[in-house]
């Protein structure tokens, strides 16, 4: 009777291990298949990150033209103030000229009056 209870004992305890042999094969292929989801999991959420990377990177791109635009805008600018102030000190140079034209026609009308005056009073005057 030993005999059998130990050939039975053999027999539970090698169907444990086909069991256990089973349930391990099922264990890797669950793991194997989750691992699976997660490198498909973590390819999506790299190229959703990827997508958001070039968004962002042309947003980037779009902002440093408009920085350009606004650069060449200015020295545009830049370029018309320059003229403005050419045509500035041209116009101040003429009013110098004026001034000084205003100023000896002023001494030379002022010359002739007291050269009148002058002489319209010695004449006057007798002399």
């Amino acid at each position: 009777m030993a005999v059998k209870s130990v050939e039975q004992r053999l027999t539970v305890v090698e169907h444990r291990v086909a069991e256990n042999a089973s349930r391990n094969d099922g264990l890797r292929e669950a793991i194997a298949e989750l691992g699976n989801r997660m490198d498909r999991r973590f390819e999506a959420m790299e190229q959703r990150f990827d997508r958001r990377f070039e968004a962002i990177d042309g947003r980037f791109e779009s902002i440093d033209r408009r920085f350009e635009s606004i650069d060449r805008r200015f020295e545009s600018i830049d370029r018309r103030f320059d003229v403005v102030d050419g045509r500035f000190e041209t116009i101040e140079q003429r009013f110098d000229t004026m001034d000084r034209r205003f100023l000896w026609l002023t001494g030379t009308l002022v010359a002739t009056m007291l050269t009148l005056v002058s002489i319209l009073s010695a004449a006057l005057l007798g002399g």
